[in-house]
């Protein structure tokens, strides 16, 4: 079962009462980045690739971005409770504009200021501290908590 708004609103920092949904919290853009070389997955580690983070336009007050592939960090804090895991859904906002919010499932015990995927098939413009995603989680079973390399990841 997924839970409200509120519940989840508990475990996000900072928050504001906008940002509560039925089901969720919207999470707010707080950087757009660019690769900018080759990452790496293998059987025994990662290369996560170099980012570059990018200006907002001066003269639009927001990221402008072209067709590609940006990594969206998110402007939230998030703890992921034990019994839970944590699912990321883009807003419709951002595809009815052509771009699309691509997220792994959050494991319970995760803290960190996370990243997603933001994928841009036509040109936009994203403001800075923008809702791009919703926040939700649902109830789950599961065998130990979180405590991998991203835990802990920005958290002040």
């Amino acid at each position: 079962m997924f839970r409200a708004g509120p519940f989840v609103a508990d475990h996000v920092t900072p928050v504001t009462p906008e940002q509560v949904q039925p089901n969720g919290v919207d999470l707010t853009v707080e950087a757009v980045l660019e690769p900018t070389e080759r990452g790496r997955i293998g059987r025994d580690g990662k290369h996560v690739a170099e980012r570059e983070p990018l200006n907002p336009d001066p003269d639009a007050d927001a990221y402008v971005l072209s067709p590609g592939g940006y990594v969206a960090r998110y402007g939230e804090t998030i703890r992921i409770p034990e019994g839970h895991v944590g699912f990321v859904y883009p807003r419709s906002s951002l595809m009815r504009n052509a771009c699309m919010l691509h997220t792994a499932v959050w494991d319970a015990g995760y803290e960190g200021r996370g990243e997603g995927l933001l994928a841009v098939h036509r040109p936009v413009e994203i403001e800075p501290d923008a809702r791009i995603a919703q926040l939700v989680f649902a109830e789950a079973n599961h065998d130990g908590t979180y405590d991998g390399s991203y835990q802990g990841e920005r958290v002040d």
